[in-house]
This record gives C-alpha cells, structure tokens and sequence, in this order.
C-alpha cells in the first residue's frame, strides 16, 4: 500500500459520548485501517465527567488497534502519517492552572448545571448562551465562588486539550471555539466586546481575569495547527514507532466533523447528526432576526454562521431498550447479533402508527434545555386505550429521539430559514430507509442519508487533516470536488400521512413534558 509507506494518509479520532474512533484514509480519502474504545461517562458528585486517565486509555487503544489492523492488512507498522486530527464533544469545561493541572474533573456538555449563568450572559449579551458553552460553566463557577477560579490560567474543549498535549499548541479550530465563546464573524475570533464584557462581570462578582489570555488560540479550516512533539508521540503510540513532527489541523467539535462528513459546510444546507445526542445544523445566510435560547450560533470549520438545535439526549434509551431484547433472546438461548437485532426491530417500526398508537416516551438520559428538564429521568407512558405493541413500541421512541430537535426546527422556520439540503448521519441510518423516514417526518423535509453514513465525526476530522495538505482555497470547493464527488446518496422525501401522524405525536409529546419533570420530583 504505498499511501501508507509513503505517508500519503490522514489520521483522524474522535472522542464522542460512547466511542473513540481513529480512522486513516488514504490519498483518495478512504477509510483503510480503523480502531476504536468504547467508553461512558460518569456521574460523580452530580457531575458528568470522563476521567484524564480514561481519555489517555481510550486514545492509545484506538490508536493501537488502528496501527494493528494497518500491520495486518499492509504487513507496515505504522511510524508516520502526512497529517493528523483531533476532534471530540463540544461545549463543557477543562480549566488548568499556570502548572497545567485539571483544576476540577472535566464538566461536560451534558451538565444542566449552569442555570444561572446562561440566564445573566444571554441577557448581557444579548446573544444566546447555552448551559453547556463552556463560558457558562466558567461564569457559573465565578458565581458559585469557586475557589479554583481565580487559579484558571488555560481553559478549553476536551479535543483542545489532547491537541494541546500532543502539540504543545494552545489552540482551537473556530467551529469548536464558537461553542466556547460567540464569534465575531468579520474578524473569525471571539467577539472583542462580548469579552471585555466578560471580564467586566467577572470582575463584579470578586474575580481578576482576562478572558483573552485563558481561551485557546481560534484557527480556520487549512491553518497548520502545530507538530506531534516526540512527548505528545510517546502520549498516542508508548509503543515509540510514531515518530515526532506530523503537521496537525486545527481541533475541531463533533458539530463541525459533522458537517464536513455530510458535505454541508455551504450556506443553506444542513445536517442532522444523531448519537448519544443530536443536533440538527443549518449553515445560515445571515443572522437570525432574534435571540433563541433553543438555537446555539455556532459557525463551520471556515467560520460561517450555523444555526445549531442541540438536544442532550437521542439514542441512549433506544440502545438501553435493545439491550433489554439482547438479554431476552440469551435468555432463550438464541444468538444473534447485535447488528441483526437492531434491523429487525427497527425495520417492526415502520409498521406502527404514523402518530405512534399513542404512546409517549422521553430518552432523557440527562436534562434537555430546550424543554426545560433540568435531569434524566428515561420514561415510557401509556394509556389504556393506546396501540400497545412492537411496532409502535419501536416507532415512538425514534420519534421521541427527534422530539426536542424538531421544537428547535419549527423556530427557524418561523426566522424563514432556507435549506436546500438536508443529510442525515449517525448509527441510527444503518439500517436503510427506517431512521431517516421517521427523521424525514420530524423535519418535514427530505432527507438525504449517503454512503458514508456511518463513517461519522472520525472521517470528518480526518478529511480536515487531509484539507490541511490540499492546498485548496475553499473547504466546500475541496468537499464538493475532491470527496464526495457524484455521492448524491439517497433521498426520503416525507408523506402527508407520515408528517401528520408525527404532529398528532408532537402533540402528546409536548402535553407531556409536565409528566417527565414530575417524575424529577418523584423518582430520586
């Protein structure tokens, strides 16, 4: 394989909410050799948190098992790569002090915990401010009175601080700064005032800093990010075969990844990734006419402006109700596969009820913001009159999964948002037309679901390494001509039956959101 040998490949991982992926493609920009690590956050001290131990632990063993697999299939042991990237979940907070010790476990996006200070920075800014942004959780530390506050010296995003490890670089790509801190869309930086702004709050509640100096560097799409220093090489590969002084691309956040693995990085399209969370991302061509708390601004990996709806929770109770049928059938002493069990029942979902029998059901693993639900409660609610069978049963909640996501949706269509392409991807698409029907429903849109699907965010951020060595003045121009080419995919437009069926459950979904913030009180 001479790409390999001749270093014609570009390295991309992803640490998303359950799985850390290393993907390397090769000149073309095919995946060749693939390793992964499954992992899970815990709750600690009412906290959701990954350790620095786990972070470590998952990157060297994706990162093996890639190295392993190209040995295997190319008898090479991997020693170089002609770029590298890093991408992982957006939002949350890492904050170090002068000596570059965590000060506090990392805080992720998951954390409905900054109530306070989403409220007072929206309303200073005039600028919605999400729980999860990262300023929110350094203003409500401010406010809390936290005493690691004024020890801060570097605040950053979970895919800031690997590439910081492994470049010495304290840097970030725009995409996943804009879920730091808002964006000055002229100047591709943080917004100057909005930061002086800052400090003057800070500075009112007790607290010396300069916003400026604590937040990562912010880099477009194409800009040299830094090198594997020979510490960060013996931090990926203990083995010592990656050798130092690989040329790094910008980190990014799993929202601008998306984008680039769903060729949507132009104005007026959009993509809805779905996983552990989901947001739906529309690259807009100018700003929205008012301020929405279910709307994040987030922008592309070249600093366009992206109207971001981000819901906490999507597929988790869907995996943990597949999990109960995968007990069920070793129970009886049948073996079958995962991947079999998945497209079985999810295929039993296209035969339901277009409005789901009536059935009602909230994956909320965590709090969900744009509903107002501040912890998790995962609920399944009948009647005795509903349609209560398998088919219904698996169709309410991959319409529940949407659920959140299309409160967020109506809102931009009432600003007259334009889409001209809508593409769906994530594991809940590998397995045809099931997923991306009922999404086609939700959005009331057609849906365009590609080859690359699956490939997800690691593809993504490995596409932006390769970006980095093309030489291509434009990302969409490289996107569009370099990558995906004639894969147009395949389109779902929905049916009158299907989006009116999906209202009716609207419906029911919205009445019952008192039902689930009940179950807070109720179920401890």
């Amino acid at each position: 394989m001479l790409d390999v040998i001749d270093n014609r490949t570009s390295l991309g991982i992803e640490f998303g909410s359950t799985r850390i992926k290393a993907v390397l493609i090769d000149s073309k920009f095919k995946p060749i050799a693939s390793g992964s690590y499954e992992w899970e956050n815990q709750l600690e001290n009412g906290i959701w948190t990954y350790s620095l131990d786990d972070i470590w632990k998952g990157l060297r063993m994706s990162y093996r098992k890639l190295a392993s697999e190209v040995f295997e299939k190319y008898g090479e042991t991997l020693r170089s790569v002609g770029s590298i990237g890093f991408s992982a979940m957006m939002h949350g907070y890492m904050a170090f002090n002068q000596e570059g010790q965590l000060l506090v476990p990392f805080r992720t996006w998951r954390n409905s915990i900054t109530e306070e200070a989403e409220k007072k920075l929206t309303q200073a800014f005039e600028y919605n401010i999400p729980q999860r942004w990262s300023i929110a959780h350094l203003y409500q530390a401010i406010l809390n009175q936290e005493a690691h506050v004024e020890q801060v010296d570097f605040l950053t995003t979970l895919a800031g601080y690997v590439h910081w490890q492994l470049t010495g670089e304290k840097v970030i790509g725009i995409g996943d700064a804009s879920g730091m801190f808002p964006i000055d869309l002229e100047t591709k930086n943080y917004h100057p005032k909005k930061v002086e702004l800052f400090d003057s709050l800070a500075k009112e509640s007790g607290i010396s800093l300069s916003l400026k100096k604590i937040l990562p560097k912010v880099l477009l799409a194409g800009e040299q990010a830094g090198k594997l220093t020979q510490e960060g090489a013996y931090l990926l590969d203990p083995t010592g075969n990656l050798e130092k002084g690989i040329p790094f691309c910008p980190p990014e956040g799993d929202a601008g990844t998306g984008m680039v693995a769903t060729n949507s990085v132009a104005k007026r399209t959009g993509n809805i990734s779905v996983g552990t969370s989901a947001f739906a991302m529309i690259v807009l061509s100018e700003e929205l006419k008012k301020v929405h708390p279910e709307i994040d601004m987030v922008t592309t990996p070249s600093g366009d402006l992206v109207g971001m709806v981000h819901t906490n929770n999507c597929s988790s109770d869907i995996n943990a109700w597949m999990k109960l049928f995968q007990e069920m059938t070793e129970a009886l002493g049948l073996e079958v596969r995962t991947e079999r069990l998945f497209s079985v029942l999810f295929k039993e979902a296209l035969k339901g009820d277009p409005d789901c029998g009536g059935l009602l059901s909230y994956g909320y693993y965590s709090g969900e913001n744009i509903t107002g639900v501040n912890e998790g409660r995962p609920l399944f609610v009948r009647s005795p009159e509903s349609k209560f069978n398998l088919a219904n049963f698996m169709r309410v909640h991959l319409a529940s999964a949407f659920g959140a996501m299309r409160i967020g949706l109506d809102i931009l269509k009432e600003e007259n948002v334009q889409i001209d392409k809508l593409v769906g991807h994530g594991g809940i698409f590998k397995t045809p037309e099931v997923g991306q029907r009922i999404l086609a429903a939700a959005m009331e849109a057609p849906v365009t679901v590609m080859e690359t699907a699956s490939e997800g965010g690691a593809w993504g951020i490995a596409l932006l390494a390769a970006y980095l060595e093309s030489g291509d003045a434009d990302l969409s121009d490289f996107l569009e001509q370099k990558v995906f080419g004639e894969d147009e995919g395949v389109t779902i437009a929905p049916t009158e039956v299907d989006m009116e069926g999906y209202r009716v459950f609207m419906e029911r979904y919205q009445e019952g959101i008192e039902i689930e913030k009940m179950a807070i009180q109720k179920l401890i």
